[in-house]
């Protein structure tokens, strides 16, 4: 694991060193997802698949409803228990 001191700007950000940029192939535009525990942040990598992986994700979700019954209405009708319980 590598460690690095960073310095928090007048405007609150931060830059992170090149040599921890390349070691993560980190490129300009990239996303980043921070989270906090206590006093620690935790930054990780954002990668969002492609059209193909997404598709292919979708479809063995798809094919996984399919072998426990779930049907299109199921999916609404879990969507709504999972919001009504957050709501909570």
């Amino acid at each position: 694991m590598s460690t690095q001191i960073l310095t928090v700007s007048s405007k609150g950000q931060i830059s992170l060193p090149i040599s921890i940029r390349k070691l993560l192939s980190i490129e300009t535009g990239d996303k980043l997802v921070a989270y906090t525990s206590g006093d620690v942040i935790m930054l990780k990598t954002l990668k969002l698949p492609s059209y193909e992986e997404f598709e292919a994700s979708l479809d063995e979700a798809q094919k996984w409803a399919k072998t426990v019954g779930y049907n299109e209405n199921d999916v609404k009708d879990i969507v709504k228990s999972v919001r009504k319980k957050k709501q909570v």
